[in-house]
């Protein structure tokens, strides 16, 4: 099972629909916030993949939760964007909250800056932004749940 996970688009659908084009084999997608028209359009653009969306910081108006928590191939997901969690002056908040909910992944944004890492059972993930405002790259993260475990990757757009 192949999960896309994407943050902090802003608008930048283009990038968004590139992202999903090169990773065909993703049949659930997970947008972390600052993007949630794009990921709505997403779920009319390609109706066979399962698409998760949280709201960020620049959601403004939007009814979508600040975080979710979701089980895919037996492996308990725990996402938010991480401004409500304080992603930009460290992890702690986010790890406390997806340890308090039995998570074995933590999803977050907001910072813009890509990183995987695995801290005593959990895998944690930032995909970084698809927009490239703050940083200059265009990044995107990966998700493989496989028999022999769990495989994180951040991916450059192409």
């Amino acid at each position: 099972m192949r999960i896309l996970v994407v943050s902090d688009t802003h608008g930048d659908i283009y990038s968004l629909q590139q992202a999903v084009l090169q990773q065909p084999k993703a049949e659930v997608i997970i947008h972390l916030g600052d993007g949630a028209s794009e990921a709505s359009d997403l779920k009319f653009q390609y109706p066979n993949k399962a698409v998760l969306q949280v709201r960020g910081n620049c959601d403004w108006g939007s009814s979508l939760p600040i975080f979710g928590i979701q089980t895919i191939e037996g492996k308990r997901f725990f996402f938010t964007h991480g401004h409500a969690y304080h992603a930009k002056s460290g992890m702690l908040s986010l790890v406390m909250a997806a340890r308090e909910n039995h998570a074995d992944v933590l999803l977050f944004g907001h910072t813009h800056l890509a990183v995987t890492d695995y801290e005593n059972g959990l895998y944690i993930m930032n995909p970084g932004t698809l927009s490239g405002s703050g940083c200059g790259r265009k990044t995107y993260g990966i998700v493989d749940i496989t028999p022999a475990g769990i495989v994180t990757n951040i991916m450059n757009l192409r």
